[in-house]
């Protein structure tokens, strides 16, 4: 079972996090996730645009996976998430209001441009439903990293 991904759900878990929230594995500290989870959204504007990283041919095979129930592996290591990237902003809190801001751009420019697709480095180009799958398991898969879930 992945969390729905509107804003009020998401938020609803997000809050439960305090500076000293401890991940049950690898090594993000609370706000790090959050803001990874803001680097996300940012990749899915095109804000932050990406390369393919994998070979064409296995892109099917990826976005297929975005329908299953499966979940995303345990310390997976991508290039977009350097272990050590040094944190944005001072206090979680903040961290957490640029998720919102960067939220509702995301789901205001998918509402503008429905046919629009931006690139995942390991998805290929997603439209708004395969982005939302995404985050499904993204989200649930940090917060359930990070025991909010």
């Amino acid at each position: 079972m992945f969390i729905e991904t509107d804003l009020e759900s998401v938020l609803a878990h997000l809050n439960k996090l305090t500076p000293e929230t401890k991940p049950e594995w690898g090594q993000m500290s609370a706000q790090r996730m959050v803001e990874h989870l803001t680097d996300t959204l940012r990749i899915a504007t095109g804000e932050n645009p990406q390369v393919l990283l994998i070979p064409e041919e296995k892109v099917d095979r990826m976005v297929a996976f975005l329908y299953t129930d499966k979940p995303m592996a345990k310390n997976m290591e991508v290039p977009f998430a350097k272990a050590g990237t040094p944190l944005r902003h001072e206090e979680l809190e903040l961290a957490i209001d640029e998720f919102v801001e960067v939220y509702l751009e995301f789901q205001e420019l998918f509402a503008e441009n429905p046919e629009l697709k931006t690139v995942h480095a390991f998805y290929g180009p997603l439209n708004y439903e395969q982005w939302d799958l995404l985050h499904k398991k993204h989200l649930t898969h940090h917060f359930t990293q990070f025991g909010i879930l």
